[in-house]
């Protein structure tokens, strides 16, 4: 079977260009497209919950799967070397209209996949130590790193009722009670307890 995808993400892109050029590849190498497979959608949704995700599994060995460019399979090389990886595996043929890729079960396409992997692991690296550079800077600025212990609303819910909170607890109220007075659950309470224990501003909470 041989199939042809097309993936919009904006307005502006239409299906009917990138369906234009997939007939005109198919009758000057004279093939017929089994089945079209057309989505508008960003590439950035997981592949799961795309059409290629489906055309994917239901690939089976001998098909070919058409497509204008190879943009239009992945927002990244990581991805769309997992999807080559995937067709090349089931034995199937991927072409590309732009780039003119051919990649099928022979030296060429193994050589063109190895460099695609080549790539994808020089951006693994890349984004890895840009990760690490983004980090480093912020330990200098003094900025502290992890997740939040609540969100900003709770958190200043929390501290505009320092005096209350403290009047409850010194009344021997319990904090489910308390964390259910102030809409609040009771793990979001006791981190606040806790930051107040070791803030340096000296207001401490009798807990």
């Amino acid at each position: 079977m041989i199939y042809a995808y097309i993936r919009k993400s904006t307005s502006n892109q239409a299906f009917t260009h990138m369906e234009y050029e997939i007939k005109q590849y198919a009758v000057q190498h004279n093939i017929k497209i089994g089945q079209w497979v057309e989505e508008s959608i960003s590439s950035r949704k997981p592949l799961c919950k795309r059409e290629l995700g489906t055309l994917l599994d239901e690939l089976t060995d001998g098909d070919v799967l058409i497509t204008t460019e190879i943009s239009r399979l992945g927002r990244s090389i990581l991805e769309v070397m997992s999807i080559l990886q995937t067709c090349l595996n089931k034995n199937c043929q991927v072409i590309t209209i732009k780039e003119r890729y051919h990649l099928g079960n022979d030296i060429q396409s193994k050589v063109l996949a190895f460099a695609f992997g080549l790539s994808a692991e020089i951006e693994r690296n890349l984004i890895s130590q840009r990760t690490k550079a983004a980090l480093t800077s912020k330990k200098a600025q003094g900025i502290k790193l992890g997740r939040p212990l609540e969100s900003k609303a709770k958190a200043l819910k929390l501290s505009k009722n320092v005096r209350r909170i403290q009047s409850l607890l010194n009344e021997g109220m319990p904090k489910a009670a308390i964390s259910r007075k102030l809409n609040v659950n009771r793990q979001t309470l006791d981190r606040f307890l806790k930051r107040m224990e070791d803030d340096d501003s000296g207001m401490m909470l009798v807990v």
